[in-house]
């Protein structure tokens, strides 16, 4: 396609850029997974879960967007390329969800934490990465195969929200996405927390940038190079195990859209932590904290897995694409979150 650059570096630079994105929002905006459920739970703040749903109206309005100008196919995604399973969506978040609160963290904000120095969860990173190849291909994929067995999506319809009411209205999908993107940034945006906090706007709206900039830039890739090219956008479980082979492996492998998000992502995190003058070296002083966030990171690896997506594969990529399994497995992450959290807490006592 390209002479000077391959099919493979060229979709990586577009995992890099779209990564610098979310590692800098997560830096300078504080957009946090974890942190949005404690502050819903806990803090009594919702403004950080309202930058995650205008995030997620952003890239449904992006990548419905796309669509209807003929540069993007959403039926080539993943999540709307195969059947979902809601028993596998379930039972993956809540184990993200736990894990995520085990850990203090989910994967995309241990590798931001990283990118700032933080040892803690550089570990949490790694554990993660390998348990999620552990059963995506690895001793455990065999009794994940049998359990959760996939199957493409040949002749029905694929599994998602603006093609089941396509089907029943005849409205085109683009049309519906488009309509339901707007809703849900109109609803994000119904409070005075998040209309008072412009920096929270700008920071959501980057984040769904970068979730339809990873769309955008590789279905161009797969349409137009020599290579065979899936495509994807942004998430952060089994691209963190691909990416520690890669740079194990790096002279026999070649790049792809998941090293360059996962390394974006520590870079963003990196020039963020310098703006902000939080940037130093932390690391674990006490065993206990250290196994629980070692166990914490062993489920989410797995758990996502299972759920085809992590915070961000399915609670933003996938949601963009309206795919049936993203709501599924944002709920059921929170729940397991909220499960963990009460724990770590509370202690699992009665209220009063």
């Amino acid at each position: 396609m390209l002479e000077w650059i391959s099919d493979e570096a060229l979709v990586a630079l577009v995992g890099l850029g779209g990564g610098i994105l979310l590692g800098l929002a997560a830096r300078l905006g504080r957009f946090c997974t974890m942190g949005a459920i404690e502050d819903m739970l806990y803090g009594g703040s919702d403004l950080r879960m309202r930058m995650w749903i205008l995030a997620i109206g952003v890239a449904i309005l992006g990548t419905f967007g796309l669509a209807a100008i003929g540069v993007l196919e959403l039926e080539t995604s993943y999540y709307l390329s195969i059947r979902w399973m809601p028993v596998a969506a379930v039972l993956g978040g809540l184990m993200f969800g736990y894990g995520m609160a085990l850990a203090g963290n989910c994967g995309f904000g241990s590798i931001a934490r990283a990118g700032g120095g933080d040892f803690r969860a550089f570990v949490i990173v790694v554990i993660m990465g390998v348990s999620a190849y552990l059963v995506l291909s690895g001793p455990l994929a065999t009794l994940r195969v049998w359990a959760f067995p996939q199957a493409d999506v040949v002749n029905d319809m694929p599994p998602g929200l603006a093609h089941l009411l396509h089907e029943w209205t005849g409205i085109s999908v683009s049309a519906i996405g488009l309509a339901i993107g707007a809703v849900v940034t109109i609803g994000a945006l119904s409070s005075r927390s998040i209309l008072a906090s412009p920096q929270s706007i700008f920071w959501a709206a980057i984040v769904g940038i970068a979730v339809v900039s990873g769309w955008a830039g590789s279905y161009w890739v797969a349409s137009n190079g020599f290579t065979p090219m899936p495509v994807v956008s942004h998430s952060f479980s089994a691209p963190v195990g691909e990416t520690l082979l890669f740079a194990m492996t790096g002279s026999a492998r070649a790049p792809s859209f998941a090293v360059g998000s996962v390394t974006g992502v520590a870079v963003g995190a990196f020039i963020g932590s310098l703006i902000k003058g939080h940037f130093r070296w932390e690391a674990c002083e006490d065993p206990r904290e250290l196994r629980r966030q070692i166990i914490g990171a062993a489920l989410m690896g797995a758990g996502a897995v299972l759920a085809l997506g992590c915070t961000i594969g399915q609670g933003l990529s996938a949601f963009s694409m309206l795919a049936f399994s993203a709501p599924l497995v944002f709920a059921s992450i929170i729940a397991g979150a909220a499960l963990g959290l009460r724990q770590l807490i509370e202690g699992f006592q009665p209220a009063e």
